[in-house]
């Protein structure tokens, strides 16, 4: 959970500096290793990069909203597109993302975290 709050201040540090794109990919990874470290501390094995798959596949009595799924969902979007030039017609990854990209994504991770922390405690 540490590794995911310091990827989180990253993102911001990387909005900050108009790196939308590496800032969108950083809160995507900060929620995959939230929900993660929820599984670990559940005793079970996580596998893959979606956050939306991981949170979903959580045991029922600890299954998140349908909201922040969707909220997962975006933040998966991130996981390839901020980083490969062929996931866009033409031109980088960082002509493609924009400040309120970064700064929903950011929320967004920021809201998943909580909801792992509040479950892990």
């Amino acid at each position: 959970m540490k590794q995911a709050r310091r990827d989180l201040q990253q993102a911001t540090i990387l909005l900050e500096n108009r790196g939308y794109e590496w800032a969108c990919f950083a809160a995507q990874q900060s929620a995959e290793k939230a929900v993660k470290a929820l599984f670990q501390k559940l005793g079970a094995d996580a596998w893959g990069h979606s956050v939306t798959m991981l949170l979903s596949n959580l045991p029922e009595p600890i299954k998140p909203t349908a909201d922040l799924i969707d909220k997962a969902k975006e933040l998966d979007h991130h996981y390839i597109t901020s980083r490969y030039p062929n996931s866009h017609p033409t031109g980088a990854p960082f002509e493609y993302y924009t400040k309120s990209q970064a700064e929903r994504s950011i929320q967004y991770a920021d809201e998943i975290i909580r909801f792992c922390e509040d479950k892990i405690s």
